[in-house]
């Protein structure tokens, strides 16, 4: 099973960029160890979208797949990092991928969401996009290290 991180745009070059990549390397130094297969970034280009609900569409393009869905939303479920842990953990039972989506400017189309979408949420605030990218980042590798039991986290 994989867990993919899928995001509007590109974070090419600076700090947010390295973030993301060592934090995906070193979930990706986990993933054998908790039985998953890869922990992996996707960069969608949305600059030809010309609504809320187009974005929405070609972040979710492959729902016909067996594929869990999670978007970021500011109105989703906030989560502790051990819920996160175990939700992935049941999750890996039936082999699906999953697929966290962090949307465009404007969100997500909630009309366009595809049926049986979880929705997270990082806090109520606004969080710049590249921020919330590592924040993923950040959180799949936790939810790793707990599953792996490491030192990494502490209650």
């Amino acid at each position: 099973m994989k867990l993919i991180i899928r995001a509007a745009g590109t974070v090419r070059i600076g700090p947010e960029r390295t973030l993301v990549d060592d934090y995906l390397k070193r979930a990706n130094g986990l993933t054998s160890r908790c039985g998953f297969h890869s922990v992996s970034e996707q960069e969608i280009d949305l600059r030809k979208c010309k609504s809320r609900s187009e974005e929405t569409q070609k972040l979710f393009y492959d729902h016909h797949r067996s594929v869990r869905y999670i978007a970021l939303d500011e109105r989703g479920e906030n989560l502790t990092s051990r819920q996160i842990a175990k939700t992935l953990s049941v999750w890996q039972m039936d082999g699906t991928d999953i697929c966290l989506v962090i949307g465009g400017a404007d969100g997500f189309e909630p009309s366009d969401l595809p049926n049986m979408v979880h929705k997270w949420s990082f806090g109520s605030q606004t969080w710049p996009h590249k921020l919330v990218r590592v924040m993923a980042a950040e959180q799949m590798y936790r939810a790793l290290s707990i599953l792996a039991n490491t030192p990494y986290h502490r209650d």
